[in-house]
């Protein structure tokens, strides 16, 4: 019964985007593409155009769920927002597909490509339906598993994204902000959210996503992380904090003093701690989560002690990247030395 209320649920939900993403198109996209000469990309802007109102119909219900929770039940109290106001932006960007324009135009092409190889060459093998006979005769079943096999992906980009000091550079444009809310999710530079469409992307083509699910599975993964880092001193209980990753155990990831310590006493925890994207079942199987520390203040040490991280938009842009540079020619040159 649960699953097919489940069933009819997103069926219901596909079907009111989709008459809208129809009337858009129609209306305001076309009309634009025919004035621009481009349209020869109308199947890549309607397929936008679908992803733009998806996103902001998850923007609203999350804002209209999570703001007034952090204004009843808030872990912090602040004098004022205007902290935050980048976060939005960076939530306007990732959620409205403008991301998604940018991948359409580069990776798509390679993607199509890809299956097309694949699938010619009998290679296509990765495909889970393959290796669970009738499992996924059910939609709820296989997008159940899909999660789980997507999540548990997503636990090692983020272990990896900690562990290169490269790779962490970018990401600390995530944990520069001092002050978490449901907007923080997003705030991430834009080469690290390509990276990780990518990489997402790229396995749920291997692993037979069907289209339709992977949106389902993009916009609960949005709207569960925007959850995780509201200003809200809610708890899950300590069975549901092992269950889902609940906002104090993704704070303290993001602790100034432990969520990324190079020095830390758990050699298991040397990069961090509770790097769990949905689910912190695989901290708990690989010895990085931690359910009891003490919530600490948040941010990167590096900004506390004085680096410059940027406070608007393109300001921390340019500088994830020339620290990711800096970064990557210390490893050039490191390996100059060790070879010469």
């Amino acid at each position: 019964m649960i699953a097919a209320w489940f069933d009819g649920l997103w069926q219901n939900f596909f079907a009111l985007i989709g008459e809208a993403q129809t009337w858009l198109f129609v209306t305001l996209v076309q009309p634009a593409l025919y004035r621009l000469n481009m349209m020869s990309y109308a199947d890549q802007a309607y397929d936008a155009t679908f992803w733009f109102l998806a996103g902001a119909a998850q923007i609203a219900v999350v804002w209209a769920l999570l703001r007034p929770l952090e204004a009843w039940r808030p872990l912090e109290r602040w004098p004022d927002r205007k902290v935050v106001r980048v976060d939005v932006l960076y939530t306007l960007i990732s959620r409205l597909g403008l991301i998604g324009l940018v991948f359409f135009f580069t990776v798509q092409p390679l993607f199509d490509a890809l299956q097309a190889w694949l699938q010619l060459h009998g290679l296509f093998n990765l495909n889970l339906d393959q290796y669970i006979p009738g499992a996924f005769d059910h939609p709820v079943i296989g997008f159940i598993v899909y999660f789980i096999v997507l999540d548990f992906a997503g636990y090692w980009y983020h272990r990896w994204q900690h562990q290169f000091q490269w790779w962490w550079e970018l990401h600390a444009v995530h944990h520069s902000q001092r002050r978490l809310s449901l907007w923080a999710d997003d705030r991430n530079h834009l080469l690290d959210t390509f990276l990780l469409q990518s990489y997402l992307a790229t396995l749920a083509l291997l692993i037979g996503v069907e289209p339709h699910q992977f949106v389902l599975l993009t916009l609960l993964s949005g709207a569960l992380q925007s959850l995780q880092h509201a200003n809200t001193r809610i708890g899950f209980g300590w069975l549901g904090e092992r269950l889902l990753v609940s906002p104090r155990f993704h704070r303290l990831h993001h602790a100034i003093g432990y969520g990324h310590e190079l020095n830390h006493h758990n050699r298991a925890r040397i990069y961090g701690c509770n790097f769990g994207v949905l689910l912190p079942w695989w901290d708990i199987l690989f010895g990085s989560a931690d359910f009891d520390t003490p919530l600490q203040p948040t941010g990167v040490r590096a900004e506390v002690e004085g680096e410059n991280y940027g406070r608007g938009f393109w300001a921390q842009q340019w500088r994830g990247l020339a620290r990711m540079g800096r970064q990557l020619r210390r490893v050039l040159h490191r390996s100059a030395a060790a070879g010469g």
